[in-house]
């Protein structure tokens, strides 16, 4: 634990002394909460991450000419011979059958715009089984390494999963796993962290102070991942564990293929050291981001830096140009993950203004500002994606593979609870289908991970009728 004697020199020489204002006021509890908030952090490092984040030129490295991925490094399951996709399956499921794989999970949101005073994680969105994402994720985790196990000769395969929460959502996110008993797997093997903060700041780089004892932080977003993996002890139990691989995801898709052995078996054929999956983009002027290479380099454009032209561009074939929409879905060698804690002073943080309620530091009263007035400071995830020296990108079926939840119930914006319910419900009836069953164009079929990770093992469905009714299969 630092004390007041370690830390006052290191501010002062930061030029942040001001967040001991109120030192000699305060109760003895207030001022072990000062310590216990800046210990945490580096006030140097802070300088530093603003400094280069407001310089004149900042994201100069980020501008450039704007290309489509490489033809060499992308494939589409949407046009893949079968037989190229089954190889990347086995690949990838011989990989999790001898161990090395891991799971990280983003989990630090949380469901305020769902109506929810829980983790987005806790939320259910209305499935006839009750289930939320959490659950939905941690069976399909669970299924898959029953299929390993059936391949490695009933040998027993584990997926260690990493949960990333936040400030606000850890404790509780938690105490849902612990609830719901990892819904089946082992707690050993499941592995919670949080993501970091830093402070927000005033335009010239000051710290703003939310109270008289602590400072106003804001998470780092979720580029931040990469330090924390490293300060958390996830790298360390990853080496531990000998694993050399990793998949990553959102918690909000709720048809996200957790582990997809597709996905990792194309990802390690490649020699990838970062990969990433896309979606076709449906519209010119979808709201999403856009993965593209930039001044020769792999990156991803946030829909409000392309341009009108860049986004209606067609290529001969008619398709748009620039049509690989990113959904936060990537894959990792854990050599690069190492390699990117070591490159964090290259990392170019993003600006966002923001009104930040503080404490005024002359008369000690709380403010809360009526136009911007703080400063955040924040990493993508997707910042990395220029150091890597091999990236290998997988197109994949929206329909199958991405359905977000980030609006309330009956939102006319959609990515709500009842497109994350149609989708499910869509998925299931078209395996159905394929398996020989009849089913209702209306249906509302809800198939459990238990009986199908990804359509396989439907056979005993085959001549079997569903009706509209909603129905929850947990066995054929």
């Amino acid at each position: 634990m630092a004390t007041y004697e370690t830390l006052k020199p290191l501010y002062e020489a930061a030029g942040q002394g001001h967040v001991f204002t109120f030192w000699d006021s305060l109760a003895q509890n207030e001022r072990t909460q000062l310590i216990s908030a800046l210990q945490d952090i580096d006030p140097a490092r802070v300088n530093a991450i603003f400094k280069k984040a407001t310089a004149p030129n900042a994201g100069a490295s980020a501008s450039g000419a704007v290309e489509p991925v490489p033809p060499e490094s992308v494939q589409s399951t949407l046009k893949a011979p079968a037989a190229s996709i089954q190889a990347w399956r086995q690949a990838g499921m011989k990989a999790i059958a001898e161990g090395k794989l891991a799971v990280i999970l983003l989990a630090g949101g949380q469901g305020t715009r769902l109506g929810s005073k829980e983790p987005k994680g806790c939320f259910d969105i209305g499935l006839p089984s009750g289930k939320s994402l959490f659950q939905l994720q941690a069976e399909r985790i669970k299924k898959l390494q029953d299929l390993a196990a059936q391949q490695a000769g009933g040998k027993a395969c584990v997926i260690p999963w990493y949960v990333m929460t936040s400030g606000p959502t850890y404790a509780a996110t938690v105490a849902f796993f612990e609830k719901h008993h990892y819904w089946g797997l082992e707690a050993k093997n499941v592995m919670f962290f949080n993501q970091g903060v830093l402070p927000a700041l005033t335009p010239d780089g000051k710290f703003l102070m939310e109270t008289r004892y602590a400072p106003a932080v804001a998470p780092d977003g979720n580029g931040g991942i990469y330090a924390a993996l490293e300060k958390q002890g996830v790298m360390a139990d990853l080496e531990r564990r000998g694993i050399p691989y990793v998949h990553c995801y959102c918690v909000d898709n709720c048809l996200v293929k957790v582990a997809d052995p597709v996905f990792v078996g194309y990802c390690i054929e490649k020699g990838a050291e970062c990969g990433s999956k896309v979606v076709p983009k449906v519209d010119p002027h979808e709201q999403v981001g856009l993965l593209c290479r930039r001044a020769g380099k792999f990156s991803v454009l946030e829909y409000s830096e392309v341009s009108r032209e860049d986004a209606e561009a067609r290529g001969e074939d008619g398709a748009l140009r620039l049509h690989a929409a990113n959904i936060a879905n990537h894959f990792y060698t854990t050599d690069f993950l190492k390699r990117v804690s070591s490159l964090q002073g290259e990392l170019e943080y993003h600006v966002a203004k923001k009104k930040v309620p503080h404490v005024d530091l002359n008369a000690g009263f709380s403010v809360a500002p009526e136009t911007k007035n703080g400063i955040k400071l924040e990493l993508f995830i997707f910042d990395v994606f220029p150091f890597a020296r091999s990236m290998a990108v997988l197109e994949v079926p929206r329909e199958d593979e991405f359905s977000p939840l980030k609006n309330g119930a009956g939102s006319p914006d959609g990515d709500s609870p009842d497109t994350s319910r149609r989708d499910i419900f869509a998925q299931c009836a078209r395996w159905l289908a394929k398996a020989g069953a009849t089913v209702a164009p209306d249906a509302a079929i809800e198939l459990s991970p238990a009986v199908t990770y990804d359509g396989e093992g439907l056979d005993a469905a085959k001549g079997k009728t569903y009706s509209s009714e909603p129905t929850y299969v947990t066995a054929l």
